[in-house]
This record gives C-alpha cells, structure tokens and sequence, in this order.
C-alpha cells in the first residue's frame, strides 16, 4: 500500500494528464495539477504565468512547457518571495547567496529537475523532443509523447514539494553552470 506522500504523487500525475487530456498546455498541466492537488498558498490565477509556456514558450521550442511548469510549481512551495534585509548591504547579499547555495540551497532544489529531465528524456528542448512531430503538431501519437512527459514531469514536481527540510538539504547538485558539487 502507498503511504500519503506517494498518494498525492499519483494524484499529481494523474491530474496532470487529465488536464492535458482536456486542453490545458503542457506547462499549465503541470501547475494546474499541482495547485489543484497540494496546498500552496497561492491564488488559482496563478495557473496564468504557466500559459505563455506551452510548446517551449510559445511554440518557439525552447525548455520544455511541462519542465517550465514543474519549475514554476516547485517555486510556489520552495521558491523565495522576498530578498533578505539588513542594514549592511553586503550582509543582505551574503544571506541571499546563502539561501540560493547553501542553507536551504534553493538551486539544489531546482537543479534536479533539469538534470532528471535530461537524464529520463536527453532533452529539455522542446523542438528536440517533439523533431519528429513538426509536420503533424498534435497529432495522436505527439500529444501522446508529450502527455507522457507532462505526468512524469508533474510527479517529479510533486516529489519535490513534498520533500521535508533534511531531504532538501541532502539533495546533491546535478550538472550546473558553475560546476559545483
């Protein structure tokens, strides 16, 4: 039997396809599933930030709407809405590197969902995922691949909400631009 936490992952995911199934976008299918499933605090309009991602921001084929979307839902829950303030302007910057690298570590965070996106599909471009499509966009067998990705993608997001302060803190950096460990 499942234990909570890997019920809501189901429920995520499933929502998620549901909703791509009913005409939300890729990146609105995943947030949509998440705010619709876990509580974030956040008002429903939200889902409006995630429109203009669908088919790698709208249809030019950059990142991946539903990876977009993962990342927008995962910044509901762990995301920052203020800078830290000090009197010291070196201080606030010092705290805010701090929050972002180091104590929660918020890019260590956001970095697993790049990396397993690229580990699980070689790709975060849209156009690449979807190359064998551009002639026939949403036909069958596309909205068939992408749906598949946007339930991965939303259990993805939803597992990494749903992570507790010590499991985030343990989560270990994926490839970056930095080259950190």
């Amino acid at each position: 039997m499942k234990d909570g936490r890997e019920q809501t992952i189901d429920a995520v995911k499933q929502r998620a396809r549901a909703n791509f199934s009913s005409g939300y976008n890729c990146a609105e299918s995943v947030v949509e599933a998440v705010f619709g499933t876990i509580e974030t605090d956040l008002p429903p309009d939200v889902l409006r930030l995630s429109t203009g991602f669908g088919g790698g921001i709208g249809l030019h084929g950059d990142v991946c709407g539903a990876l977009a979307g993962a990342v927008i839902a995962v910044g509901a829950v762990h995301g920052r809405c203020e800078l830290p303030r000090d009197e010291d302007r070196e201080t606030s910057i010092a705290e805010s590197r701090r929050q972002l690298y180091v104590d929660p570590g918020l890019y260590r965070v956001f970095n697993q969902i790049p990396n397993w996106f690229v580990a699980r599909y070689g790709e975060t471009l849209c156009r690449e995922l979807t190359a064998k499509w551009h002639g026939t966009w949403l036909c069958r067998a596309h909205a068939l691949h992408c749906r598949e990705i946007i339930t991965e993608v939303a259990g993805l997001a939803a597992r990494l909400i749903l992570l507790s302060s010590d499991e985030l803190a343990s989560l270990m950096y994926g490839l970056t631009v930095e080259e950190i460990e």
